[in-house]
């Protein structure tokens, strides 16, 4: 290969791969202040179950939008049978309840039966991928700062779930964490402007899991060491 093409080939490919890494970069991070945030128990092994079970959300809202006939999105179902729900084994921490998804999984869990693959919303804090945080560059298992403008809290939390294009929703646990007095997702919403989400796209590249809210807490501290921490 002449001199000449094979810099011009090198050229070529530093470009490429300059290129290629300059598509990588992360979007900036930015705040969305929703009109309200519904409580999402999705994740959590005692989220749902068969009718008459003490759970802490209603099945019509592990539909899609929570419409009567919306697909289930909230647990786990038959392949062949897309309503008929997978059921808790006898190890398993609710037996016989159903087993309750994220979108936001553990990597080093892929039977997707196993209820502690998924982000427990009773445990951690999570908001939900709404459309326009997905436009703006937020993805699943980002981290991001959530702010009560009533409770003066903020905390630390990561993107684990999705399915409602709104985005208007967070984990159980979040909600208690700002200092609301919610129990379940039945009763549970926060119908004011009043929520403050900042997102940080591509803070966790590792795709990082927690089962505790301090390995989160610790975690996003070191990923995003400018966020506002909690009080």
């Amino acid at each position: 290969m002449p001199a000449a093409w094979a810099a011009t080939l090198l050229a070529t490919v530093w470009a490429t791969a300059g290129g290629a890494q300059e598509a990588a970069k992360p979007a900036p991070d930015f705040t969305i202040l929703l009109r309200r945030m519904d409580v999402d128990v999705d994740g959590a092994p005692n989220a749902y179950g068969p009718p008459g079970s003490h759970t802490l959300d209603k099945l019509r809202d592990a539909r899609y939008r929570g419409l009567p006939f919306g697909k289930i999105v909230g647990y786990l179902t038959d392949d062949d049978h897309p309503n008929i729900p997978i059921v808790q084994g006898p190890n398993d921490p609710y037996p016989g309840l159903y087993i309750s998804q994220t979108a936001y999984t553990d990597p080093a869990i892929t039977t997707p039966s196993n209820p502690l693959r998924y982000v427990n919303a009773a445990k951690i804090n999570y908001v939900v991928l709404g459309r326009k945080e997905r436009k703006l560059g937020a993805r699943l298992g980002d981290f991001v700062t959530v702010t009560s403008l009533r409770t003066h809290r903020t905390v630390f939390a990561i993107v684990g779930d999705d399915g409602n294009p709104s985005g208007n929703e967070g984990s159980l646990h979040l909600l208690q964490d700002l200092g609301y007095p919610f129990h379940d997702g039945i009763n549970g919403s926060v119908t004011h402007r009043e929520i403050e989400v900042h997102f940080y796209p591509g803070s966790n590249p590792q795709h990082l899991f927690f089962r505790t809210q301090a390995a989160l807490d610790a975690a996003a501290r070191t990923h995003i060491p400018k966020a506002r921490g909690t009080e």
